[in-house]
C-alpha cells in the first residue's frame, strides 16, 4: 500500500530535506495562533530565546509575559488568565515546565479544566551535555495521567508548528513537547495533521511488524524501516504524535495487520507512550510488543547520538527490538 507521505520517506533516505529543531514550530506556530487571535497569549521563565517564545515576544510585546525562573507561577498565572478568556502558553525545559511545577499544573490547570498549553522544550537526552537534571525523560508520564490534560509529541518541526496551532483552538488544556536537536523535516505543508489522529508514514506490503512512533526520534525509527526494507522485512510506521487522547482505531488496526508491535519514544518505557498503547492493546488486540526508549535510567551528560545509542534508541537498536518481536510472534 503506497501513501503520500512515502514519497517524502524515500527523500529523507536520500537525505534530500532539511532540518530543524521542533522547538522552531513551536515558535512559528505560537506566532500564527497569536495573529489569528488576540486572546493568544505566552509566558516564560527566562527561556525566550531557548524555548523560540522571543518569536512571539518581537511580534506581540503587550502580549508577552516574563515571569522569571518561577515556573511554579507560569501554570498558576496562566491559569487565571486562562479562566478569564485568554489562551496562554506556558515556555520552559520540560525537565521544570512539567517537571518542577507538576502540582501547579496538576491542581489549577487540569483540575479547572481551563485551556493552557504547556510546552516542554529540550525533552528527552538528546538535549545532550546539559546533562541529566535538564534530560527530561518522564514528562509523557505526568502529563498523561491527569485527566483533561491532552498530549502531544510533534515529529518534525513542520509538524510541531501544526500542532501548536492546533493546540491553541481546542478549550482544553494540552502538553506539547519539543526537543532542542535539529532533526530532518519530513512533513510538509500539505502532510495532514489533526490532534487524536496518528498517521501511517510507510507500509509494506506485507508488514511483519507495526513500529508506533513519537516525537523527533522518528528519524531513527525511518532509517530503521529502510534497513528493513532492503533485508525484505515488511513493516508499517505509525506517527503517534497524540499520546492522549491516542487513536485507538490506528493502533489496533496496525497491530492487527502486523500481529506485533514495537514502540519508539525517547522518554521513560514505564508510563510513556509505548504504555499506553500497551494499554490499548491488552484490552483490544493483544499481540507480542517490545519498547525502545529509556529502560528506568538517568540521562547523563554527551553528545546527542552518543546517548542515543547508549540509551537504545538507535537504528540498530531499534531493528534488534524489531527482529526480536517477529521471533517472538513466530
Amino acid at each position: 500500500m503506497i501513501h503520500s507521505s512515502q514519497k517524502l520517506v524515500e527523500n529523507i533516505w536520500n537525505d534530500d530535506i532539511g532540518q530543524a529543531p521542533t522547538r522552531d514550530g513551536y515558535g512559528k506556530g505560537v506566532v500564527e495562533a497569536g495573529e489569528k487571535d488576540a486572546r493568544v497569549v505566552v509566558l516564560c521563565a527566562d527561556l525566550a530565546e531557548s524555548t523560540r517564545s522571543h518569536w512571539f515576544k518581537e511580534k506581540f510585546p503587550a502580549r508577552y509575559i516574563e515571569l522569571g525562573v518561577a515556573e511554579q507561577n507560569l501554570a498558576t498565572v496562566a491559569s487565571g488568565m486562562a479562566n478569564y478568556g485568554k489562551i496562554p502558553f506556558i515556555a520552559s525545559y520540560a525537565a521544570f515546565n512539567p517537571g518542577r511545577n507538576n502540582e501547579q499544573i496538576r491542581t489549577t490547570v487540569s483540575l479547572n479544566d481551563v485551556p493552557v498549553k504547556v510546552c516542554g522544550m529540550h525533552a528527552g537526552v538528546s538535549v545532550g551535555p546539559d546533562g541529566a537534571t535538564h534530560q527530561a525523560l518522564e514528562d509523557i508520564a505526568l502529563m498523561r495521567v491527569q485527566p483533561n490534560m491532552s498530549v502531544i509529541v510533534p515529529a518534525d518541526a513542520e509538524e510541531a508548528r501544526k500542532a501548536t496551532y492546533a493546540a491553541a483552538f481546542t478549550d482544553k488544556p494540552a502538553y506539547l513537547r519539543f526537543a532542542r536537536e535539529k532533526t530532518p523535516v519530513f512533513t510538509t505543508v500539505d502532510s495532514p495533521f489533526e490532534i487524536g489522529k496518528a498517521n501511517i508514514l510507510w507500509e509494506s506490503e506485507k508488514p511483519e511488524v507495526a513500529i508506533i512512533a513519537c516525537g523527533s526520534i522518528m528519524m531513527n525509527a525511518l532509517y530503521a524501516v529502510k534497513k528493513l526494507s532492503e533485508e525484505g522485512i515488511g513493516t508499517i510506521l505509525l506517527n503517534n504524535h497524540t499520546v492522549k487522547p491516542m487513536d485507538e482505531g490506528a493502533v489496533i488496526a496496525a497491530a492487527q495487520k502486523a500481529g506485533a508491535v514495537v514502540t519508539v519514544e525517547e522518554h521513560q518505557i514505564a508510563g510513556g507512550m509505548g504504555s499506553a498503547v500497551a494499554e490499548v492493546l491488552a484490552r483490544s488486540n493483544p499481540v507480542p510488543i517490545e519498547f525502545v526508549g529509556v529502560e528506568d535510567r538517568f540521562g547523563q551528560s554527551g553528545e546527542t547520538n552518543e546517548l542515543i545509542k547508549e540509551y537504545g534508541m538507535d537504528t540498530d537498536a531499534i531493528i534488534e527490538k524489531i527482529k526480536k518481536v517477529i521471533q517472538r510472534k513466530k
